[in-house]
């Protein structure tokens, strides 16, 4: 027996059956009911997305209200222990962890893409180099398309995986290009025995034609903020990703938008906004005295609250263990204090926990790149080079989805209705 809800329409006393299938009911299913035949019908309202599955999806899964990520079965706490970042990316792109040889062979594969074209050089030299780093990537990303023009074949399943490794592998040559132009420093080149994460701290802080070898501590902190960033469903950038994707856009086009996405402080932006935060405040004795103004709505508590997540964010446990260690190896970070003392106050506070505002990802995670040496512009494209993979694997997985149809949602129209043109006299 098919499970279904029955509604009735107190405007015509109409009853109408929508069949349920995992948890959901189809929204076409409303457009039966109307008043007049000659009417539209009934449409979902439902802005920001906030009750709507757009697709169906096997990478990631997410329980908001009991603080469970998992990706392809696999909980987000454990792949941030065991695995790294490569495993991770296969696990999205495959859906089953690697063999030792698939592994090896992932790796060797990622290697071969570390470089990207020469003139991509060129082209982050004509930036400003006051230029917002994200800026610069979004750019890039694009341009980066113009090389490959193969990759406008999307329906060919060996294509798009050519060109999901050139911009998995490729991404944080682009990141690591944008940080050294906005302190006008030659590029690094890659060094294709370094791990993605290890090699990534090379290109970013080594020096050219030197042999660099990654701090452990640090390389295993990236390496695990890489791993936690990796993918969150259908978040706002992966959602762009997916909206550009279904007009058969190519992958430049795709994680380009999904980077201008995440590129907004209410997305990508907010571990930035913490650490302005931590600056603002300024010491652990101003703590309660900015809470209070929190509560009066004359300022904004960052890096808590989730829209999913409605306890504890399962990746804010991972990063705040990991700060630990990465404190050990650079010395405890000024803000760290003050961030201690900021969730420690908060969650024994009623009006926060009453309203479910729990420290999410954001909260720690820009403390270990401000700890690391990074400036908070950064925070941004690192967050990016983790969620690469995630983008991808959505806009892969899509190709493979006999209901894809182009994103075209509907509207309310709000305006004038018909009226005539002036004519002049």
């Amino acid at each position: 027996m098919v499970d279904a809800l029955t509604i009735t329409d107190h405007r015509t006393g109409a009853q109408h059956r929508l069949e349920i299938q995992d948890e959901t009911i189809r929204a076409l299913q409303l457009r039966p009911i109307k008043v007049r035949e000659e009417d539209f019908g009934l449409m979902a309202y439902d802005p920001g997305y906030t009750n709507t599955a757009s697709c169906r999806s096997a990478i990631t899964y997410i329980d908001g209200e009991r603080g469970i990520l998992s990706h392809r079965g696999y909980g987000i706490e454990e792949l941030a222990e065991f695995s790294h970042h490569e495993e991770v990316a296969w696990l999205l792109l495959e859906g089953e962890l690697p063999t030792e040889a698939e592994l090896a062979s992932f790796r060797r594969e990622i290697a071969e893409n570390y470089q990207p074209p020469g003139w991509m050089v060129d082209l982050f030299r004509s930036f400003p180099r006051e230029s917002t780093p994200m800026f610069m990537i979004q750019a890039a990303l694009a341009a980066l398309g113009a090389a490959f023009p193969d990759s406008l074949e999307v329906h060919d399943p060996a294509v798009r995986r050519r060109h999901i490794m050139r911009l998995f592998g490729m991404t944080p040559a682009l990141v690591a290009l944008a940080f050294r132009r906005s302190r006008d420093f030659a590029p690094v080149e890659a060094d294709p025995s370094l791990s993605y994460a290890g090699n990534f701290l090379r290109m970013m802080l080594g020096k050219p034609g030197e042999a660099y070898q990654p701090e452990p501590a640090l390389e295993r902190a990236m390496d695990a903020l890489l791993v936690v960033h990796a993918d969150h469903e259908q978040n706002c950038s992966a959602a762009v990703v997916r909206s550009v994707g279904s007009s058969e856009a190519n992958a430049y086009s795709a994680v380009s938008g999904g980077a201008g996405a995440l590129f907004g402080p209410l997305h990508g932006g907010a571990n930035q906004a913490v650490l302005e935060m931590l600056d603002r405040i300024g010491s652990t004795e101003a703590i309660p005295g900015f809470l209070e103004s929190c509560k009066k709505g004359e300022q904004r508590l960052m890096g808590f609250g989730h829209r999913v997540y409605k306890s504890y964010d399962p990746r804010a446990r991972i990063i705040h263990n990991l700060a630990e260690k990465v404190f050990e190896v650079t010395g405890v970070n000024p803000h760290l204090a003050i961030a201690r003392e900021l969730e420690r106050t908060a969650l024994e506070d009623d009006y926060f926990i009453s309203r479910k505002l729990f420290p999410n990802v954001d909260f720690y995670s820009g403390l270990i790149y401000d700890a690391m040496g990074f400036e908070t512009g950064m925070f941004t494209p690192f967050f990016a080079t983790g969620r690469m993979i995630g983008w991808l694997a959505h806009w892969n997985e899509m190709h493979h989805d006999p209901e894809r149809r182009i994103a075209r949602p509907r509207q309310i129209y709000t305006g004038p209705g018909p009226r005539d043109y002036p004519k002049a006299d």
